[in-house]
């Protein structure tokens, strides 16, 4: 995974680029109608349910925007909110609040949802050893956020990118010639490059576990699109050899049956890609 620093480094791209793409030269309505020296206060009013996201992310805007802003924080990140709560109270410039609201109240309805979403599936699987993973299935320019959203509701992330682990899926073992030769292949490139990187393989079938079985070096197989009785069976072959993942259309009415056949993790993509915003709007008061 990527260190804290290039997580940090992701987010203050998101925001830069979102208040470029948002204010451009300057908030002409505001600047229109508000006196530069005017001040004023504002608070974030859930209108919704849920585990909210974003409270710490919404600061990093604020003070982006305008570092005189202060705000007073009631409700933090991973906390349960129900309509009507008030999550913080922003004070200071009103030019400063009007610039940074929508990308605030855009971050946090989309972070509050994942994380209840996650949430959600986080309480389906207590009583089990499996932690829940999200994906690369994030909105373009938006994934720093989103796997912070993921975390924020329980979850766990997956690698960031392409860059930061291996996983050799159907077409990399394809066009290799099998997945002992997608394997072999990728260790000789990763010592010549001197990466070190964890490696995951994606199996179809039993057939493929057992191959990939016969080749160390492998941090984790993913069981993807399997039914439980397979499940079960390659969990039994693999046994403490590697780490195990489900994957493949795994929804809120399979995702126990898959934990119980004794996998590690379970990935989800809906985690992040299906999702409704969470009701939230910031209001002058």
């Amino acid at each position: 995974m990527i260190s804290e620093e290039q997580f940090q480094k992701e987010i203050d791209l998101i925001i830069s680029n979102a208040i470029r793409e948002d204010v451009g030269d300057g908030d002409h309505s505001s600047l229109a109608c508000i006196p530069e020296t005017a001040t004023g206060k504002a608070k974030l009013l859930v209108k919704d349910e849920g585990i909210i996201a974003g409270v710490e992310f919404a600061k990093q805007v604020f003070m982006y925007v305008d570092k005189n802003l202060q705000i007073e924080t009631l409700i933090n990140d991973g906390e349960k909110v129900a309509y009507g709560d008030i999550v913080f109270y922003v004070t200071g410039s009103s030019q400063s609040i009007l610039k940074a609201e929508r990308l605030v109240l855009n971050a946090m309805q989309r972070m509050s949802a994942i994380a209840t979403k996650t949430n959600f599936f986080v309480k389906l699987l207590e009583g089990t050893s499996t932690k829940i993973l999200d994906t690369r299935k994030t909105t373009p320019g938006l994934r720093a956020a989103e796997k912070w959203a993921v975390k924020i509701g329980g979850g766990e992330n997956h690698r960031f990118a392409l860059y930061d682990m291996i996983m050799l899926k159907d077409n990399h073992i394809d066009f290799a010639g099998g997945a002992t030769k997608a394997i072999e292949k990728t260790k000789q490139y990763l010592q010549e490059t001197g990466k070190d990187l964890k490696i995951i393989v994606e199996a179809r079938n039993l057939d493929e576990i057992k191959e990939i079985l016969q080749t160390d070096g492998v941090y984790r197989i993913l069981i993807d699109n399997f039914n439980y009785e397979d499940t079960k069976t390659a969990v039994a072959l693999i046994g403490n050899k590697c780490l195990t993942e489900s994957s493949g259309g795994i929804n809120e009415k399979t995702i126990r049956n898959y934990a119980e056949c004794g996998v590690n993790y379970i990935s989800s993509g809906a985690l992040t890609h299906s999702v409704y915003n969470m009701d939230l709007s910031l209001k002058a008061i």
